[in-house]
């Protein structure tokens, strides 16, 4: 309900652009809705995320090829498989998927992957249909998957999973095999709330506003600044997702 509150604070806090993510056809609606509203500070996805798979309607991907045109739609997705949860069957996640690489391969877009303990399908299926550009979201795995990425040309985003000292100490030292140019950092907002905010928001909700502690965090791990990690990623999100922006 405070959606403009968090975009203007987000604005004062440095952010450019921020990209809204549909994760099934009515969300995806609603995010180009809203990107339109501020065409050169917001963008959107369109996609179904594997954990909508199976509720897709029989028109689901003529609407999203259909929103895929718009043109604040920078990718297609979030999309991708997600064996952990499960709230989809498999061969529905696969098949909502692969659909949505080759919706990607006839639009020209980007895909914006969603991968969890998809024990191997995931890298089967893009070596088999991805035909663009891609970045694998909130990024989590072992060496192995993100090299099995990184070779498959992905870009990697980095949340602020990489800032909780419990849960990422793995990710953290896998931020040094991230080639710069292939690096991008994200929010996840509302979830994924950076542990080193002090003091920690009351709410415990994340906004895009703290994505300058992703940014802290990496650079620390990299031997640079905030400001270079900042720019860097910046520059990487404007090539793959081709953002026009007012600055």
């Amino acid at each position: 309900d405070d959606f403009h509150v968090v975009f203007r604070s987000a604005q004062r806090a440095g952010l450019d652009a921020i990209i809204l993510t549909g994760a099934d056809v009515e969300s995806s609606k609603r995010a180009v809705e809203l990107s339109q509203q501020y065409p050169t500070a917001l963008f959107s996805t369109a996609g179904v995320h594997p954990h909508h798979a199976d509720e897709v309607d029989s028109d689901w991907l003529e609407q999203l090829e259909s929103l895929a045109h718009q043109a604040n739609v920078v990718a297609i997705g979030e999309t991708g498989l997600d064996y952990y949860r499960n709230f989809s069957p498999k061969d529905a996640q696969q098949e909502v998927f692969v659909q949505q690489l080759q919706l990607a391969s006839r639009v020209d877009r980007p895909l914006f992957i969603h991968d969890r303990e998809s024990a191997g399908d995931m890298h089967k299926l893009l070596k088999q249909y991805l035909h663009t550009q891609a970045v694998v979201h909130c990024f989590t795995g072992t060496k192995k998957e993100l090299f099995s990425y990184l070779d498959l040309g992905c870009f990697i985003g980095i949340t602020g999973w990489v800032c909780d000292e419990r849960r990422g100490t793995d990710l953290a030292n896998l931020i040094q095999h991230i080639p710069l140019d292939r690096l991008l950092i994200e929010t996840d907002a509302p979830y994924l709330l950076p542990r080193t905010i002090v003091p920690r928001p009351k709410s415990r909700r994340n906004e895009p506003k703290y994505l300058s502690f992703v940014a802290k965090k990496i650079a620390s791990l990299c031997d640079k600044t905030t400001q270079e990690i900042g720019s860097i990623t910046a520059a990487n999100a404007r090539r793959l997702f081709r953002l026009q922006t007012s600055d």
